[in-house]
């Protein structure tokens, strides 16, 4: 578990995170989201001890993160893998010997059957058992990307922390590394920790998510629940959804499903023959969140069918609200 409380750091004047405090559990896929410079990546950098942090505390299943203590340090930082979004590959070598290369930072003999073993199972599980001995200009971005993945596993990590890792990737390619994360996290039991500002990561793969701007938490939870309804208006902006274009007669009133199972209920249906009401349907947007679809939708009706529409929404136990 990692637990962080009450972090702050400054560069300089500026401050860059303000009173952090997020719990990420063992197992989890944990995603760190926000817009460009509100501090998720330094946030990232001071889990893993890169970044050292004015104030407040950083544990790692009880030991403090500290870069006082340089030798418990190092040996906190072999307990978690790193991928970056520029790859960080070593030109020269190929891919077995970059995957090798935490090996050879620690004195392990990487050319051992026991090492060799290990090194081609993770290539193989990254799927590049055929690029073995494939120079990185000789990759594709996402194959390059694999090749960090199985380099950061290398050590048999207990935490993979991935700062903006799909960012240079198209979306085709993204899917592919993020399906592979899963896996990882899956399989191996892997704590995963995201930092992204891709809408598209953290509702694939994270199980919870905090959101960050100007170095601040604004928002904690499931991804669902954040962003299909969001309830700040910088996560409403970040988000830039929503129609402009909305009916300027009778009363708009939005619905939101973000609870398993919401978005398949008739809700609609069931509201148009019970009232006997006509209505339009005027925006809807519904999305995948980990394999369940929620979303929301913009019904217009008539101004004096409200109280009963209203009513019925409450029965249903559905989320609403009516758009001013």
């Amino acid at each position: 578990m990692i637990r962080i409380e009450n972090l702050r750091k400054s560069f300089g004047t500026l401050g860059v995170l303000k009173d952090i405090s997020l719990v990420i559990e063992p197992g989890e896929i944990y995603g760190i989201i926000g817009q460009s410079g509100a501090g998720k990546s330094t946030l990232l950098r001071c889990i893993n001890g890169l970044e050292s942090y004015d104030s407040g505390i950083i544990e790692v299943d009880g030991a403090l993160v500290s870069r006082k203590d340089k030798t418990a340090l190092r040996n906190l930082q072999r307990r978690m893998g790193m991928i970056f979004q520029g790859f960080n590959l070593l030109e020269r070598l190929d891919v077995y010997d970059n995957v090798a290369l935490p090996m050879r930072f620690w004195g392990i003999d990487s050319k051992s059957p026991e090492s060799r073993e290990k090194i081609e199972g993770l290539i193989r599980m990254v799927g590049l058992e055929d690029k073995l001995h494939a120079k990185p200009r000789e990759l594709s971005g996402g194959q390059k990307q694999r090749v960090a993945i199985a380099r950061a596993l290398v050590l048999d990590p207990q935490f993979l922390l991935c700062d903006e890792a799909t960012s240079a990737l198209d979306p085709e390619i993204t899917k592919g590394i993020l399906a592979l994360l899963q896996k990882i996290n899956r399989e191996m039991g892997i704590t995963v920790i995201v930092v992204t500002h891709q809408m598209e990561v953290v509702k694939q793969i994270c199980g919870r998510v905090a959101f960050l701007s100007d170095g601040q938490v604004l928002a904690q939870g499931k991804p669902e629940e954040l962003f299909v309804h969001p309830q700040r208006e910088e996560i409403r902006s970040f988000l830039r959804e929503g129609s402009t274009m909305l009916p300027k007669t009778g009363v708009n009133i939005q619905l939101f499903f973000f609870n398993e199972g919401s978005g398949e209920a008739p809700v609609v249906t069931q509201m148009a023959k019970e009232l006997d009401s006509d209505f339009s349907i005027c925006w809807a947007k519904l999305e995948d969140f980990r394999d369940h679809v929620y979303g929301s939708l913009v019904l217009n009706i008539q101004t004096s069918d409200r109280e009963r529409v209203c009513t019925f929404l409450d029965e249903k136990k559905v989320e609403w609200e009516v758009l001013e």
